[in-house]
């Protein structure tokens, strides 16, 4: 009888350890989808400064850098608004958004 209960014990302990480690990656996911936004965001806010047109390029590099991919981009003023997908996992792919604008000084 205490075999059957061990191994129930054990059964129960390796499900909450396969739990953890899947919740560990939903988690990381998300939290490099958003570093990975609030970076292309900061990065094409730079380039408004100097009026370049190629602003949603550079969020676009810097997204693709991070292992993301730029999603949308959109300037309005001095403003950019952005949006990054993560690689997929088990769960999907995680997606962020960011936004960031350029100021003088």
């Amino acid at each position: 009888m205490a075999t059957v209960v061990a191994v129930a014990v054990l059964g129960v302990l390796g499900s909450l350890v396969v739990f953890g480690v899947w919740l560990g990656e939903v988690v990381i996911a998300r939290h490099r989808a958003a570093a990975a936004a609030d970076l292309a965001a900061v990065a094409a806010a730079g380039w408004l400064v100097d009026g370049s047109p190629h602003t949603c390029g550079k969020a676009s590099w810097v997204a693709e850098q991070m292992g993301a991919e730029l999603v949308a981009c959109d300037v309005t003023g001095w403003e950019v608004v952005v949006e990054v997908r993560g690689p997929g996992s088990v769960v999907g792919a995680p997606s962020a958004r960011a936004r960031a604008g350029a100021g003088e000084g």
